[in-house]
């Protein structure tokens, strides 16, 4: 197989404004704008609704319960094809709602849109503290798993490959986020989950290319840092396609076919498939160029 010759490094300069920029954009929107919590971080209301009409779907609830003006609305599967979980953030007062009978009315109204085939098995309140909590939660996960991250590249790699590949990954997470608060898109559980992928897809891209970096610093102690990067790249440029490229089309299939349910995950995945394959060759590559790294960068480590 006959390798690539892509400049990329010629492009280092002008996709690093590019990113600059982006990150800039996805921070100020992050600070002014916010984010779109979900009701697992908002507090609301659970259901557990049963049926016994198996002309009731997951679409025919959530369009039922729109009408009604709850709020955000999530309707799954829960157990088996019968049962449904159904969280929704109520806007008035938990304690109002309960004297004024919500529930009461929320199952009046779903027998005149659906009939009568179904139960309320169980209703919860999901408060303010219990919402709170499992942001902290999430937050707490991204950030060990950024930690993690980094004790493993500094461990591996010398520390200006361990800052290369920080700064991609807060790239990578940060303009995702900015995506997401672009166009007000619910952020819940499942995209906790999906950045915490982003993490591990970013940090394995730019891995394999810094292996090879390494090889070629210890092997090329004549070729300047500049050239080598991209001679590194192109050396793994077939692999970086193959894998970006059959994700992709996983992602794609579960964003389009997917449901409702799946689509927040899939485009936060599909993001962090698309910008890590990019930082790991635009903004962690760039820094090793910036750091001058060089062969006796790499035998000074070693002997120390």
């Amino acid at each position: 197989m006959n390798k690539t010759n892509i400049s990329f490094n010629k492009f280092y300069k002008s996709f690093n404004i590019f990113s600059l920029m982006l990150v800039t954009i996805s921070l100020l929107l992050l600070l002014v704008k916010g984010l779109n919590y979900g009701v697992d971080f908002k507090g609301g209301t659970l259901i557990e609704l049963r049926t016994t009409n198996n002309q009731i779907t997951i679409s025919k609830l959530r369009k039922s319960l729109l009408i009604m003006n709850l709020g955000d609305v999530s309707v799954k599967q829960f157990g088996n094809e019968n049962d449904f979980l159904i969280k929704f953030e109520k806007k008035n007062d938990i304690k109002k709602n309960i004297e004024n009978n919500f529930i009461g009315e929320i199952q009046s109204d779903l027998v005149k849109s659906l009939g009568n085939g179904f139960t309320f098995r169980r209703v919860e309140n999901v408060g303010p503290k219990v919402s709170s909590e499992l942001l902290k939660s999430g937050i707490i996960a991204i950030a060990l798993s950024l930690a993690a991250m980094l004790l493993y590249i500094w461990i591996r790699f010398e520390w200006q490959f361990s800052l290369g590949a920080i700064i991609a990954l807060f790239h990578d997470i940060i303009i995702t986020l900015g995506v997401f608060s672009l166009f007000n898109l619910e952020i819940n559980l499942s995209i906790v989950a999906a950045v915490l992928t982003i993490v591990g897809y970013s940090m394995n891209d730019t891995v394999v290319i810094f292996d090879r970096v390494r090889e070629n610093l210890l092997k090329f102690s004549d070729i300047k840092i500049f050239e080598l990067t991209n001679i590194s790249i192109n050396e793994t440029l077939s692999r970086t396609i193959i894998t970006s490229l059959t994700t992709l089309l996983a992602l794609l299939s579960i964003y389009f076919f997917g449901g409702e349910v799946l689509k927040g995950f899939s485009l936060a995945m599909i993001l962090g498939v698309v910008f890590g394959t990019y930082s790991s060759i635009y903004i962690a590559n760039p820094i090793l160029v910036f750091l001058r790294v060089s062969q006796k960068t790499i035998l000074k480590e070693d002997k120390d």
